[in-house]
């Protein structure tokens, strides 16, 4: 590993607060994320339309969205703004498409910063085009040499900040989570996806050293906020969930071990985790970005974020506006609350507010407040192995909500508790060794997946 973290950044949940890193990340036109300000990280993507074949239409659609979301900032005074340019798979399939929008909505903010003061950056998040066949290629094939090609073209074009969602394990996670199997989690996200990240982030950031560009993060959506979803529409347990994100934590920090540097990606929902360990900045995401999700979320995911992001949203039209103007609008009215907490040292008193008002209603809530967070990242770095500290991690999110329901702090309905038990029975049941662990799932799993894709 690059970096090994054996301490916490953060010990006192007092100190773990929004737009305050211990190790900001300065990048883009005089943007400093972390350092003692919350900027919006504002995602936008294309309306139904084809890409293919229609390239030039989908790069008009960009630059009107990237000039509607820069006016508007600029209007409201806003510090500073991140943009986020998600590709979507045709972007990363045909890494020159992407590219050309990367240097077309750079173009755009140097203007605006040239012209209007505007501090700005911009992220790339590549898609994770993998995933297309089942069982797939992860370390080699097509898929694979588009997406670093992808990453390297955008970082010539502009890019400020590298991100991706990964998507390592999920041909098992899929099933292991529809069929509330806490094992196959453990083994898809804490096992087969952080082995994943390590050889997938050892090449982003060899990209980003080379290019001059920033190795932001990753983000466990792939997994864990599919569980997020499924929970919210109560098809799996909230307390499943939650202890997925627990897992998903663990996962998610490979990428600050072999070396990204921040911003932790937006729908990474177990960012405070990541934050706790490594003092790196995070992008969240809750109440503004329903135009994407729901969550049980909306408000306690702000708690420690840097940069709070809308999620994704279409380029539709709305009363106010188009809607990724709007929601820049609404992003930089939520910044701009935190923001005046911190100039008068009220931001302990909102962020509590803010935290209080989510964890008494859910465990999924819960298990991402500072002080959870801290708890489960302690567990993380307590143990060695990708193995041993997802299941660490996933056993406390068990006592942290053992702890509230028994202080009567968070009530959970009998179906709920019933599952708490059995999750926690299922993970006790876990062989002490890896090597035993991964004999076990690969038999349950034989076919879903390629050992040697993750160098098994």
């Amino acid at each position: 590993m690059k970096r090994v973290f054996k301490e916490l950044a953060y010990t006192d949940e007092k100190d773990l607060v929004f737009g305050r890193a211990k190790h900001p990340v300065t990048c883009g036109y005089g943007l400093t994320i972390g350092g003692g300000e919350v900027y919006p990280e504002v995602n936008y993507t294309l309306p139904t339309m084809n890409v293919v074949g229609n390239l030039a239409a989908v790069r008009a659609e960009f630059r009107t969205m990237v000039r509607e979301i820069l006016e508007r900032c600029a209007k409201l005074q806003v510090p500073g703004v991140v943009l986020e340019f998600e590709h979507t798979f045709d972007l990363t399939d045909n890494p020159e498409w992407g590219a050309d929008v990367t240097r077309d909505t750079k173009e755009i903010m140097r203007e605006y910063h040239e012209t209007r003061g505007l501090k700005s950056a911009l992220r790339v998040t590549v898609a994770d085009i993998r995933d297309k066949n089942r069982p797939p290629l992860m370390r080699r094939g097509a898929e694979y040499d588009k997406m670093l090609l992808a990453f390297d073209r955008c970082a010539a074009a502009g890019a400020d900040i590298l991100s991706i969602e990964s998507t390592g394990g999920k041909e098992i996670g899929d099933d292991a989570i529809l069929q509330c199997d806490i094992l196959g989690v453990l083994f898809s996200v804490g096992l087969l996806g952080s082995r994943d990240m390590e050889h997938l982030w050892d090449r982003i950031v060899e990209i980003a050293e080379r290019t001059g560009t920033v190795p932001g993060g990753d983000t466990d959506c792939a997994h864990a906020n599919t569980a997020m979803r499924l929970a919210f529409m109560n098809y799996i347990p909230q307390v499943f969930a939650a202890v997925t994100r627990a897992i998903g934590g663990a996962r998610s920090l490979v990428a600050f071990e072999r070396g990204a540097v921040g911003p932790h990606k937006d729908c990474g929902y177990e960012g405070p985790i990541v934050k706790a360990i490594t003092g790196m900045p995070i992008s969240m995401e809750g109440k503004s970005c329903a135009c994407a999700h729901a969550s049980h979320m909306g408000n306690v995911a702000s708690a420690a974020c840097d940069l709070w992001s809308n999620e994704s949203v279409q380029h539709v039209r709305l009363l106010g506006g188009y809607a990724p103007e709007v929601f820049a609008e609404v992003l930089a009215y939520d910044c701009r609350l935190m923001n005046e907490s911190l100039k008068h040292g009220t931001h302990r008193a909102v962020r509590d507010a803010m935290v209080s008002g989510d964890v008494a209603l859910s465990p999924e809530a819960l298990v991402i407040a500072p002080a959870a967070a801290i708890r489960i990242a302690k567990a993380i770095i307590s143990r060695d192995g990708y193995y041993a500290r997802s299941l660490a991690a996933a056993l406390e999110a068990v006592a942290i909500i053992r702890d509230a329901v028994a202080r009567r702090e968070l009530t959970l309905s009998d179906r709920e508790l019933t599952w708490l038990d059995r999750i926690e029975e299922n993970l006790r049941s876990c062989p002490a060794d890896e090597t035993a662990f991964i004999a076990q799932m690969m038999t349950q799993y034989t076919d879903k997946c390629l050992p040697a894709e993750y160098g098994l």
